[in-house]
């Protein structure tokens, strides 16, 4: 690698060559603020806060965009740079909404904190401040333009990684506003609810909706019999929220503080992940020999469903018919559930805890109501919920020890490594093999699969057969992959689609890491670690010998693909509008 000298306040370094001026700084541990800058998704040095003086510059220069050269001298905190950091500040402060008492995002929020480190004492400028409308008709996403400072990291998410691009700067100068097309509402446009803008924005400009007080009117509600599941990416990724490190598995403490919340029941989502795996590894089987529509599609992923239905409506044929195994656990509960307990499906309210914005989205889906009842009647996300544990006042770190509630709280290692990229397919090949085989298989993980790569494709000689797989995550990849099934470039037998870039551990829904944390550790493998972890850590690590799921089958469904299978855990998809129609 070749390393250029440079000089950053009067300290002598030697940096790679392909160095910016702020991982220059970074390497030293020389802290230079920022603001739009978002290592590999938003660099364009458009917020100036990052500024320095560079010796021979005529003017301050944009650290997050210059790169280092031999020789090079650079000043991070004379009172010219310190100035003009601070007056951009001000100004972006002058017409920013400063409710930070009641922004969702205080305490965490990047421009909250930069005036803290500035030393912002008061904002010598008046702004416009117009008061714009809030868009709040997306079942899962809220835009607030007046708390934007226009950073372009969520128009970077979205066009750049997610290649869906709904939101972009309209208008020009100060009348710049950042929204989808002719002002509309992220609810009328092709947007996928993927959440991803919400992960990335520095301010409280974007959020979910919140549906934190619908489960307290239900948990308060004595004619109700309240539950709730949480699926495998919350348990990684919780602790975050109160200040544990990127990672931490906090399983048992998540089960103690739903309990304290008052759920009757807090049931496993990855009990479902096996029973998906026992019906979509049954609808590969049978595609396969009888010639049915390949590559099977995994449908998991409510973002990915979306896109398909949107961008891709020549491949909704290939979707699997499962349900997500949320939805399929509502559905379980409503049915099987509420008979073996005699307690009246209508008083059954189902809370579903998600990494994901998009979950909120697909449960309103009618078709997702096979009980006549919605599988599912609300979902949170992993932000919502530690609102929930804080505003009730659970101190989360100190919590005895809790298990997830039987009949149905027995999961495999399978269903927990569905929160990561790869671990649909992986959880599916470790039954499938098996299946086709007719013999046990010890060496069960599947390599291959795993990891952050944007696409990942093997061949897995399994009995009689080389399954051709492919892996994609975030739908920038899921574009470049189904563009190239399209164009007969690649065959398959089985895809996974994963709408966030990671898998679920990275979903919309889970804790906002600032960008001086999620630029230099990558959350997708931390988080997924804690899966795989946590997987190697389970006494049954195959969705086929998961007690429970084999009793559900003794017990209600039969056998996998059974007719009464096909009523409560499988769906169907259609076609959607592509481009943005004029409100009706």
């Amino acid at each position: 690698m070749e390393m250029v000298n440079i000089i950053i306040d009067d300290r002598k370094l030697q940096v790679p060559k392909h160095y910016t001026i702020l991982e220059a700084a970074r390497e030293a541990n020389i802290a230079i603020p920022t603001l739009c800058f978002l290592k590999d998704i938003n660099e364009i040095g458009a917020c100036r806060m990052c500024v320095v003086e560079v010796k021979g510059a005529r003017s301050l220069q944009a650290a997050c965009v210059y790169p280092v050269s031999e020789g090079l001298v650079i000043n991070t905190k004379s009172p010219a740079v310190r100035e003009a950091r601070k007056v951009t500040l001000e100004l972006i402060l002058s017409n920013h909404d400063r409710n930070c008492l009641t922004c969702v995002r205080s305490r965490n929020c990047e421009l909250q904190k930069l005036a803290e480190e500035l030393n912002v004492k008061e904002i010598r400028f008046d702004g416009d401040q117009k008061k714009l409308p809030v868009d709040d008709f997306s079942p899962s996403i809220v835009r607030d333009p007046n708390k934007c400072v226009l950073c372009r990291r969520c128009v970077s998410m979205c066009k750049n990684v997610q290649g869906v691009s709904v939101i972009g700067t309209n208008e020009r100068g100060f009348r710049t506003v950042v929204s989808p097309a002719f002002e509309m509402s992220l609810n009328d446009v092709p947007c996928t609810m993927c959440g991803q803008c919400i992960t990335v924005c520095p301010v409280g400009a974007l959020k979910e909706k919140d549906d934190t007080d619908k489960v307290w009117d239900a948990l308060s509600n004595p004619d109700l019999y309240v539950v709730v599941q949480t699926a495998p990416a919350v348990r990684v990724a919780l602790g975050e929220e109160f200040g544990m490190p990127v990672g931490s598995r906090v399983t048992s403490n998540m089960i103690a503080a739903l309990r304290r919340l008052g759920f009757k029941k807090v049931f496993d989502t990855d009990t479902a992940a096996d029973l998906t795996i026992m019906e979509e590894g049954t609808e590969l089987i049978e595609r396969i020999k009888n010639g049915g529509k390949l590559p099977l599609i995994t449908s998991c992923s409510p973002g990915w469903i979306k896109f398909c239905e949107h961008y891709y409506p020549e491949f909704i044929d290939n979707l699997s018919s499962c349900k997500s195994p949320h939805q399929m656990f509502g559905a379980i509960l409503k049915s099987y559930y509420a008979e073996k307990m005699g307690i009246d499906p209508s008083k059954i309210f189902v809370v579903s805890i998600m990494p994901c914005t998009a979950k909120k989205f697909e449960a309103q889906r009618p078709e997702l109501s096979s009980t006549g009842y919605p599988d599912v009647d609300v979902v949170l996300t992993t932000r919502e919920l530690a609102r929930m544990i804080r505003e009730a006042g659970i101190d989360f770190t100190e919590l005895p020890e809790r298990h997830f509630d039987d009949p149905m709280g027995e999961a495999s290692g399978a269903g927990v490594i569905f929160g990561a990229t790869g671990g649909v397919m992986e959880a599916a090949l470790r039954t499938v093999a098996e299946v086709l085989s007719g013999k046990s298989i010890d060496d069960i993980e599947y390599t291959e699969v795993r990891g952050v790569e944007g696409i990942k494709e093997a061949e897995i000689k399994l009995e009689g057969l080389t399954l051709r797989a492919a892996v994609a995550h975030g739908l920038g990849n899921a574009r470049k992959l189904l563009d190239k099934i399209k164009a007969g470039e690649a065959e398959y037998h089985f895809v996974e689609i994963m709408a966030c870039p990671g898998g679920c551990v990275t979903g919309g829904g889970q804790p906002i890491q600032p960008s001086e944390v999620r630029s230099w550790i990558d959350l997708r493998k931390e988080r997924a670690a804690a899966i795989y972890e946590e997987d190697r850590d389970m006494p049954i690590r195959k969705s086929h010998e998961n007690p429970a799921v084999k009793m559900l089958y003794d017990e209600y469904f039969g056998k996998p693909g059974s007719h009464k299978a096909h009523e409560l855990l499988h769906t169907h998809y259609a076609p959607r509008e592509k481009y943005p129609v004029e409100k009706k």
